[in-house]
């Protein structure tokens, strides 16, 4: 893999403040891309991502905005291309997690979730086509382990993430005309930075890896940073597995 192989491309990532978003945004920008930060309301993270970028010799700006409000994915889109005349890569990372059993589960909880994973990710794709089009580019939704091998208290979560696989595969086939690729890109058991108050998701616990250790927000990035470049070209409609072994199937 070339140092700068996503120069001259741009990229928006959301959700990249922190954690896996804030990993994947780093890694296009080390890569050469030009990247549109989002992040839903942390401006001093989103920033401090886009500094980090610029420090490695990359162009960056920083974009908040809910990805479960209507108007944000067009902002991300008009911030790519007033400000860096295109849009090559879309890597759809921001979700909830949240966690309630399905009984005391209202349908405002179902559908909070189910508007930012993939209602979001379906307005940002719209949003983006007409440039990505233009340049033949790549659209990476980010799964979740649970929506595989199930888990307590996540009807709507796994719900949600378990779509995201279907919606990368009809991409595939609805824009392999346009030499755009889709795929489905699944972290399992990495480690993450969570609020104080947060528990344990419980499929972490039941289900270990099998090398022994749990990944880093690093190895989800480099994954996606691969099917980005001119290596992955010949990749679409797949769902990747990035979990050390915790999950083992297609």
């Amino acid at each position: 893999m070339s140092d700068k192989e996503l120069t001259g491309k741009v990229a928006i990532v959301t959700g990249a403040g922190r954690n896996i978003g804030r990993a994947i945004a780093l890694a296009l920008g080390h890569a050469g891309a030009a990247v549109v930060v989002n992040a839903r309301s942390n401006q001093a993270e989103a920033d401090k991502v886009v500094h980090e970028i610029e420090a490695a010799g990359s162009k960056a700006v920083s974009v908040i905005g809910d990805i479960g409000e209507e108007k944000t994915a067009a902002a991300l889109a008009d911030a790519a291309i007033k400000r860096f005349g295109r849009i090559d890569i879309l890597v759809n990372n921001a979700a909830l997690r949240r966690e309630k059993p399905i009984d005391k589960m209202s349908y405002s909880d179902w559908r909070e979730v189910m508007n930012v994973i993939l209602d979001g990710t379906f307005r940002c794709v719209h949003a983006c086509l007409p440039a990505l089009k233009k340049n033949g580019g790549t659209i990476i939704n980010i799964g979740g382990m649970s929506a595989h091998i199930g888990s307590k208290d996540r009807a709507h979560v796994m719900t949600a993430k378990a779509a995201l696989v279907g919606f990368s595969r009809a991409l595939a086939h609805d824009l392999a005309a346009d030499k755009i690729t889709a795929n489905c890109v699944v972290p399992g058991a990495i480690e993450t930075t969570r609020p104080a108050s947060a528990q344990t998701p419980a499929h972490h616990l039941t289900h270990g890896t099998i090398t022994g250790e749990r990944g880093k927000t690093e190895d989800v990035a480099a994954m996606v940073r691969y099917l980005c470049g001119p290596g992955g070209r010949y990749v679409t409609g797949q769902t990747i597995h990035i979990s050390g072994g915790a999950y083992l199937g297609s």
